[in-house]
């Protein structure tokens, strides 16, 4: 048999594996700005932030990255966006189709690749498999996140005792989606309120998630539909403007936040 590939070890193999994993917790265990969920809101507000010099951790629960995104809607995987939001597929070189002057369309998984590739660009870092446990707080402030393995989340309660780790940060970004777990926790304890989802209107709605982007807490800001579920906004089905237009409104309130603290970092400008 031909002799293709370079002599490598599975010793080497495991090593390179564990020290680039390392090294991502040991350079972004404290950073800039940590983001929860890799959907497009998420994704697109750590590519902005990437961009601009801040150094950007983001953690996701699945092996996946994309959300929703990469399906669209009713497991049919073409993604809808209304203008103006399709000068963000612009950016990125996604190809689509333009159905009238306000509606365009692309297939899910080439728009959701090309920004997991423009945010891996940019410096953005991921933890995949993370799953969001609570925050950090400091002097009634957000100042990180308390995370854990997935897996762990599976495991019946009365065989496992597994701590979590903290991950410190500047600004946390709650892109979890319908999940919004860092405003969810801190409504459990009575900091902030929390209303849930309204029914569809796309229109309404997709202006107001984008309008609605903003600090909820010292240190926490929302974006995506964790904007609609904490402020009661109506649901916008699987149109995704909003959610890639919320992303860069998240990003440059963190980066507006970063520049006001003594210790911020060396920014970019774009």
């Amino acid at each position: 048999m031909a002799k293709i590939f370079a002599d490598v070890t599975e010793t080497e193999i495991t090593r390179t594996i564990s020290m680039m994993f390392n090294e991502t917790i040991n350079e972004y265990a404290n950073c800039d700005v940590i983001v929860i969920g890799a959907g497009p809101a998420g994704l697109t507000a750590s590519r902005e932030l990437g961009r601009m010099g801040a150094r950007t951790l983001v953690i996701e629960q699945n092996n996946y990255l994309g959300g929703g995104y990469w399906v669209g809607g009713y497991m049919m995987n073409p993604v809808t966006v209304r203008a103006p939001a399709q000068k963000v597929w612009d950016e990125l070189g996604v190809p689509y189709r333009r159905i009238h002057d306000g509606l365009y369309a692309t297939w899910g998984p080439h728009a959701c690749s090309k920004l997991v590739a423009a945010a891996c660009d940019a410096g953005v870092r991921f933890l995949q498999l993370t799953k969001f446990d609570d925050l950090v707080m400091k002097n009634k402030r957000v100042c990180g996140v308390v995370v854990n393995w997935m897996p762990v989340s599976a495991l019946p309660r009365n065989i496992t005792c597994v701590d979590p780790i903290g991950l410190e940060c500047k600004i946390v970004i709650d892109a979890s989606g319908h999940d919004s777990v860092a405003v969810k926790r801190l409504m459990d304890r009575g900091y902030v309120k929390w209303k849930g989802m309204d029914p569809m209107w796309v229109e309404g709605s997709e202006d107001a998630v984008v309008n609605y982007t903003d600090e909820v807490f010292p240190g926490l800001i929302a974006s995506g539909m964790s904007v609609t579920e904490t402020h009661g906004l109506p649901r916008m089905g699987p149109t995704f403007g909003s959610m890639l237009l919320s992303g860069k409104r998240a990003a440059e309130i963190a980066m507006g936040k970063l520049k006001e603290m003594p210790d911020s970092p060396k920014l970019k400008v774009k």
